[in-house]
């Protein structure tokens, strides 16, 4: 999928290409297979409890494919959970993903509208008993519950926008990852 950038010969409406974005919809309808991606994160420990992932290849429209630069991101802990805090907590990323995913599906569903948005902002929460990840007691490891607050302002009815932040629920990757769980198998190879 090729993204332009915004001119006058295509359709934007939110920062959205809206031409390209039904030409892709229409695209995958006539050929299924070209939905089907990989996404990868490559990451390397540090030191503590600091480490270091790149994003950079990952497998669309059946093909390998990297994005146009390398995206690297530090995660660690806070000093008050023995890390040196040079970067989000893994736990902090997923509350980012899951605000990064709505938001992208709020932008497209309402450029498809033609709803034109004038302000998203988000806050996600997440609370967490770190007495599971301690093993001091037989509680949940992660998140006990999250909650989404978002803020949204276009030119549409009320109904209309919330209808927006349902719909981008609905078909969110990152909502379902969390609230569906996925499979994990881990390998491991020791040398």
């Amino acid at each position: 999928m090729t993204i332009t950038s915004e001119n006058p010969t295509t359709s934007h409406r939110n920062g959205v290409d809206t031409t390209t974005l039904f030409a892709t919809l229409d695209a995958v309808k006539q050929m299924p297979a070209a939905a089907t991606f990989q996404f990868r994160a490559h990451n390397q420990w540090v030191q503590g409890t600091h480490s270091r992932s790149t994003i950079h290849d990952f497998f669309g429209v059946g093909e390998e494919r990297s994005h146009e630069k390398e995206f690297v991101f530090d995660a660690d802990h806070p000093a008050v959970l023995v890390g040196r805090d040079n970067g989000p907590t893994p736990v902090e990323f997923v509350l980012h993903a899951l605000a990064a995913c709505l938001t992208a599906g709020i932008a497209n569903i309402a450029a498809a509208r033609k709803v034109t948005l004038t302000e998203v902002r988000s806050t996600v929460t997440g609370d967490i008993d770190l007495n599971g990840i301690l093993g001091l007691q037989d509680v949940r490891n992660g998140y006990e519950q999250v909650t989404v607050s978002f803020v949204i302002k276009g030119d549409a009815p009320e109904e209309v926008l919330r209808q927006i932040v349902e719909q981008s629920r609905q078909r969110s990757a990152v909502f379902d990852v969390i609230t569906n769980g996925v499979p994990v198998d881990i390998e491991v190879e020791v040398g």
